[in-house]
This record gives structure tokens, sequence and C-alpha cells, in this order.
């Protein structure tokens, strides 16, 4: 399954945020807790390596508690501050403790010379659909970026006031033109970080159910009330139709009305826990 999505302002963006790190003390990249390593941009990671970081493992309400210590764990071998969050139940607190924390020698550095910092400028960075906006609102408590469960809300940059002591400035999301992999396309696509309008999505659907299968093949069984064993996943998106009465005249299964009842209840947490990149 050949997946690309990489539109013009996407390399205009890491231009941007390259030519805007003078600006920042450090960056928080936010990545997707479902998949730790397919959420995180090889670009950014390459223009952002000579500055201090906070990674934030988002969306940690839709992965599984043991991956998400684990991946707290490995990623904190690579990361001096690894931060597990739900960006549904925000703690600006938390941030700008480990945000202090994180450049307390630059503070310190500072004092000592006689120089106020003043507040903490940060650019917050990640690849569509990471939760970027939610988390800078839940933390902000304003509305101060537009949200939602698609690619591509955020356009331009803007600065943000969280408090006294912390600015943010918040940047599209931005992914990269050649994916390393089917699965990190596929990962990418599962979670909603490419646009569904550019996908087959009833062929995403189908590896969808494939690598739910492959992590617990109770997950679909649960769900649906369906039987899975011995069937092909084009047969499970049958029954999955049947039983939600998915069907077109003549009684055909509808292949796309089924794929988006099961990449929406996967997207929303619906279909329970679940970390498709696994430790």
């Amino acid at each position: 399954m050949n997946i690309n999505w990489y539109p013009g302002h996407m390399k205009k963006t890491i231009e941007n945020i390259e030519s805007k790190l003078k600006l920042v003390d450090f960056y928080i990249e936010i990545i997707d807790s479902r998949i730790p390593i397919s959420s995180r941009n090889p670009l950014l990671n390459k223009v952002l390596e000579n500055k201090k970081g906070l990674l934030i493992l988002n969306k940690s309400d839709l992965s599984e508690d043991e991956q998400n210590r684990k991946w707290t764990d490995k990623l904190s071998d690579e990361h001096k501050h690894v931060i597990l969050y739900n960006s549904s139940k925000p703690n600006g607190n938390l941030i700008v403790r480990e945000s202090l924390d994180l450049m307390k020698d630059e503070i310190e550095k500072a004092k000592s010379k006689g120089i106020n910092k003043g507040p903490l400028r940060a650019m917050i960075v990640g690849i569509p659909n990471s939760g970027k906006s939610t988390f800078i609102n839940g933390i902000s408590k304003t509305k101060s970026t537009k949200t939602g469960n698609r690619p591509g809300i955020t356009k331009t940059d803007q600065w943000i006031r969280i408090n006294p002591k912390l600015h943010l400035l918040d940047t599209p999301g931005v992914l990269w033109p050649k994916f390393e992999d089917e699965e990190t396309a596929l990962n990418l696509a599962f979670t909603g970080a490419i646009k569904d309008e550019i996908m087959d999505v009833e062929t995403l659907c189908l590896k969808l159910i494939k690598k739910l299968n492959s992590i617990d093949k109770n997950i679909l069984e649960n769900r649906y009330n369906i039987s899975i064993e011995g069937k092909e996943p084009i047969e499970i998106m049958e029954e999955i139709g049947a039983k939600r009465g998915a069907k077109l005249k003549g009684n055909e299964i509808d292949y796309t009305k089924v794929s988006n009842i099961v990449l929406d209840e996967f997207r929303k947490g619906i279909l329970g826990k679940i970390t498709l990149e696994r430790l």
C-alpha cells in the first residue's frame, strides 16, 4: 500500500522552524504514545539536534499502561525529560516545572551574570494530529489554537503565553517526504496523521484489522461480538458490517462505511487502549 502525503506547506514549515530556533530556549516535541517511533519526524530530529527538549508522550489515555511505562523508560535513556501525558487532563504546572528543570543550568548561568532571562520560550513541534493544539489549549486554559481530530488544523506559527514563566511558539504539524517503510506509513495513517481523503480507507481498514488481530484477537471480537478465528480480514470486515447494519441496496456490505466505523473507533479509543508500536 503506497502512502505518501507531503504538501508544500510542510517543506516551508521545516524551513520556518529552522529559521526561528534562535528565538526559543528549547523545544517541546509532542508524539503519539500509540506510535512513539513512527510519530517522530526525522527531519525535526535533525533540525533540533542542538537544542534541549521535552518529549511529550501524548494521548497516553489511548495507549496501554504497561507499554506507556516501557516507552517512557526507553525514551528516557535518550532524552533527559520524557513526560507521559494526556491532553484531555491538562497539567500546566507539570509542564512549567519540567521546563524550568530542563533549563535550570542556563537560568543559573544567566543569574550569575546578573541577567534576568524572563519567561522561558519554547517551540512546540510534532506531526499532524499529534494533539499539539489540544495540549496548548489545555495548559494555557484558552482556545488559543484551533483543534480537531484530523491533520492540518494549525496552519501558521503563533505565540501563546502560558504563565509569566513560560511562553510557547506553536508551529504547524509536519510530516516528511519519504517514509522509511510501509509500517511507519500505516501507523501514521491508522492514527489519523495522514488525511483519510487521500487514502484508500477500505485497504487501510483491512491492514488495521490484521494489525489489531496480531496484538490481541479479543479486541475486535469483544467490541463487535463476532468470532474471528480462522477468518481473513475481509471476512472480519463483512462480519462487522453485518453486525452494524452497514449495507447497501441488495444487502451488500458497505465496505467504506465499515472502514470508517473501525478506523474512527480505534482513533477515539472505543476499541480500548491499544499501542501499535510495542516493546
